[in-house]
């Protein structure tokens, strides 16, 4: 079961972000499950087949859905932000698992981090670009 002296599995670690959300992933060889924050990743996503889906993406698109365990600690953010950010952070580890799974994990588009925030409220303005209503009189 542990491959080193300290007794420790082997863990493969990834970053993900998007808009305010970071998911900081592990991958440890396993079944397949997926624990974020301490709760399962079922629960905690809402069974959202949709993030479900998002946040075993590479898995999938490599073949290994019931190789890994995902464990994430993931802050900041909605669920949306949060699955788009472990889907990022799973591609990362996996590239360090394997150099060869970049090609595929990047024409893909999984390595690209989605560079879309929110823009800041600038001052004479509602929000970020809403103006106040014109009155001509």
């Amino acid at each position: 079961m542990s491959n080193n002296l300290n007794n420790h599995p082997i863990k493969y670690l990834g970053t993900g972000r998007r808009k305010r959300s970071i998911a900081r992933v592990q991958l440890t060889p396993g079944s397949g499950k997926l624990i974020i924050n301490g709760i399962s990743g079922e629960s905690y996503l809402q069974f959202s087949p949709n993030y479900l889906r998002i946040s075993f993406a590479p898995l999938t698109m490599l073949g290994l859905n019931k190789e890994y365990n995902i464990y994430v600690k993931a802050q900041g953010g909605g669920l949306t932000g949060q699955a788009d950010a472990i889907r990022l952070g799973v591609a990362r580890a996996l590239c360090i698992i394997n150099p060869e799974n970049r090609t595929i994990l990047k024409s893909e588009g999984m390595l690209t981090r989605d560079a879309r925030i929110k823009e800041r409220k600038k001052y004479g303005l509602r929000k970020a670009r809403k103006a106040p209503q014109y009155s001509k009189r």
